[in-house]
């Protein structure tokens, strides 16, 4: 049992809901953000005591049960809720295997998209198989090593943060933290994942910090502004596919019909990757 992470994690998703997240009324002004420890408390069932012992890393081990009435009481994903219980000392199905081998089913639809951006992703973000329009927006990433991975990119080679405009970087270095957080709970120490994990912890002060936020999330935005060299803001849709397992997502990004953005993955399609005059 990790009670430290486990009382840092508890914290952090309990302040990051509001009363009316739970169906609660939100009553007097509050002093701080997200719910109160009664509130979660009576959510659960248990007492005040107890779940304040939790978040000062001085509980008992919490039963299965108790974390499941946790999960329930913020309202946690399931990547979210299976973090949790490694926290706690408990297993969980292991969901995600992280392997290179692309699920079939995956490929069967890839290999039907030709007038649109699509690629398969790893749970560490790499890319599996893309299409010729995909790979000429997001290039082609190593053979080997731990820089296959969009997450060790981000964090380690910033100029891959270019296909992205400044203003989502933000948001999308969490997205990528908390992906890697999914899959490191899922794969635990001496994977791929853990291996990374160290590597940017030792490396990155900016991963460090959206580290500690304990988010975790195997999710994609509906909505991306992709950045092209030569043609500039590119808006699509997001449509992600995950397998069953969830170690494996085919991603496809549409423009909307009769945009700009559709005229111009047009022109990739023309024109692939050559250059632009």
């Amino acid at each position: 049992m990790n009670r430290a992470a486990l009382a840092d994690f508890l914290r952090r998703r309990r302040e990051a809901l509001r009363p009316s997240d739970v169906g609660l009324v939100p009553g007097p002004r509050r002093r701080a953000p997200g719910l109160r420890r009664e509130e979660v408390a009576a959510l659960t069932g248990m007492s005040v005591d107890y779940y304040a012992r939790l978040e000062q890393q001085r509980g008992p081990q919490p039963s299965e049960q108790m974390l499941a009435a946790l999960s329930r009481a913020l309202r946690l994903t399931v990547e979210e809720r299976d973090y949790m219980f490694r926290l706690a000392g408990h297993g969980v199905p292991r969901r995600v295997p992280l392997e290179s081998h692309v699920a079939p089913a995956l490929l069967r639809v890839l290999d039907r998209l030709e007038d649109t951006p699509a690629l398969i992703l790893s749970g560490l973000g790499e890319p599996l198989v893309q299409n010729r329009l995909a790979e000429a927006i997001f290039g082609t990433p190593p053979e080997t090593g731990l820089a296959r991975s969009s997450v060790y990119r981000w964090f380690m080679e910033p100029d891959s943060r270019n296909v992205y405009p400044p203003e989502d970087h933000e948001r999308q270095g969490r997205s990528q933290v908390a992906s890697l957080r999914a899959a490191h709970g899922a794969a635990g120490p001496g994977s791929p994942a853990d291996e990374m994990l160290r590597v940017l912890l030792r490396e990155s002060p900016e991963f460090v910090r959206m580290w500690e936020l304990h988010e975790v999330s195997r999710r994609f935005e509906e909505h991306k502004t992709l950045v092209h060299p030569e043609l500039g803001r590119i808006d699509v849709a997001c449509q992600a596919l995950f397998t069953e397992d969830q170690s494996q997502a085919l991603l496809v990004l549409t423009p909307e019909p009769g945009s700009e953005a559709e005229e111009k993955i047009r022109l990739l399609a023309v024109l692939g990757h050559e250059t632009f005059a």
